[in-house]
């Protein structure tokens, strides 16, 4: 994990400290099962749940021995205890503990994302309901298309969270599942029974079948959905950017005092949060690929999906946390240029309202053809030109014969195209 790029709640989640934590918590809720099925004295459970620790340093001293890091853990365990020592790890295999732990720490991460996420919305919704009305270009391939709002445009993007909230509650619930059916899944040496308290102790939900590991398709899934919503999350950003260039300059990332925004010109001030939510996303999209990979393992386990793992599950969540927080912060400090963006509108000398003009003749009786071959020539010759579209129109006799100097200016008014904007916050949620 890059300390830069993540939050130290996060990073205390994913240390080593606490996956020792987990690994510990699993062993003794098996230690609780086996106390239910009646195999384990409870009066060494007690012992067990009150002197049971472990040492980091002193878990790397014995890995140095065994070459195997459950191994370690298990034999420092052990050293805190007496005869009920024997008891540890009892019946399971390394992965039962290994995997089903990993489920405890990924719930722990998933608790602060579902909570990043609903902020993250929030600071969408405050936005998309703050400038509902306010009108702007809307923009296709890049060029001025038809007016909307930013509020609109927003909006969208609210719908867009939803659907990542909905996504991140149902893969999150599916990883936070656990096993404990010993080598090879046959729970040959760990019965099902125990595996139901120890589960129920965790409160995580058993897997139904799995081999000597979960089935990794889950963590695909789940790795998956990270990578789409921070792809989600590029999008909002590459909108900021664009929309913050100079040329159009319609938002703007805030910037703090003292910030500095290049080591070469006084004057710059970029969007480096969201760009930088742009590149993190990236490395999303990439993880995902990792955790495709590592679905097909050798039979009943290998451990090729380890190592990635180790790296993806961290770094994945964590980056997440990280750039839904940064991204909320730049929402809720927007700059957001009303007065920039109805001026922007006038740059294509009004050729926004051609479509209008166009279904206005043909209400008028004009073949869609003749309307057409009408209206263009006149657009053409205001943009070569630069002439204002309005003024062609006036002296084109074909449309004055047609429409009146009122159905014109009907046909020149941007509040036809919002006439909407009500029905479409209702249809998501924003009433």
């Amino acid at each position: 994990m890059i300390e830069r790029y993540s939050r130290q709640a996060l990073r205390d989640i994913w240390s080593l400290h606490n996956q020792y934590q987990t690994w510990l918590d699993v062993e003794i809720a098996v230690d609780a099962g086996w106390v239910a099925a009646g195999h384990i004295p409870t009066a060494d459970l007690v012992k067990i749940r009150k002197h049971a620790t472990f040492d980091v340093d002193r878990i790397a001293e014995i890995e140095l021995s065994t070459r195997h890091d459950v191994v370690a853990f298990t034999r420092n365990v052990s050293e805190s205890l007496g005869e009920e020592r024997k008891w540890i790890h009892y019946g399971l295999t390394s992965t039962d503990v290994v995997d089903t732990a990993q489920a405890l720490r990924l719930r722990q991460a998933n608790d602060i994302i579902k909570k990043d996420l609903k902020a993250w919305q929030a600071a969408i919704k405050a936005l998309a309901l703050k400038y509902k009305d306010t009108v702007m270009m809307g923009r296709t391939h890049g060029v001025h298309a038809e007016p909307t709002t930013f509020g609109l445009k927003m909006a969208r993007f609210y719908a867009s969270a939803s659907r990542a909230i909905e996504r991140f509650d149902r893969v999150s619930a599916e990883v936070e599942t656990g096993k404990l059916s010993g080598a090879v899944g046959t729970f040959a040496n760990v019965p099902p029974y125990v595996e139901a308290v120890a589960m129920k102790e965790l409160g995580l939900t058993p897997q139904p079948i799995g081999s000597q590991v979960l089935p990794r398709d889950l963590h695909a899934d789940y790795i998956q959905t990270i990578a789409l919503i921070g792809t989600q999350m590029e999008e909002l950003a590459t909108e900021i950017r664009s929309l913050q260039r100079s040329e159009i300059h319609e938002v703007e990332e805030g910037f703090a005092k003292g910030q500095k925004g290049s080591s070469a010109m006084p004057h710059k001030r970029n969007p480096i949060g969201d760009e930088n939510i742009t590149g993190l996303a990236r490395v999303l999209r990439g993880y995902a690929v990792t955790a495709l990979e590592n679905v097909t393992l050798w039979h009943e386990r290998d451990i090729s999906h380890s190592s990635a793992e180790r790296i993806i599950l961290a770094d994945a969540t964590a980056i997440l946390d990280y750039i839904l927080d940064r991204q909320t912060g730049i929402l809720n400090n927007l700059g957001v240029f009303p007065d920039t963006m109805r001026q922007n509108m006038d740059r294509t000398y009004g050729l926004i309202y051609s479509q209008r003009l166009l279904l206005s003749l043909i209400d008028a009786g004009l073949s869609r053809e003749q309307a057409y071959d009408t209206v263009q020539p006149l657009t053409a010759r205001s943009w070569d030109e630069r002439l204002m579209f309005r003024e062609l129109v006036d002296a084109d006799p074909t449309i004055t014969d047609k429409l009146s100097k009122a159905q014109i200016d009907d046909a020149f008014d941007y509040h036809y195209h919002l006439r909407h904007v009500d029905d479409i916050f209702k249809r998501v949620g924003l009433a």
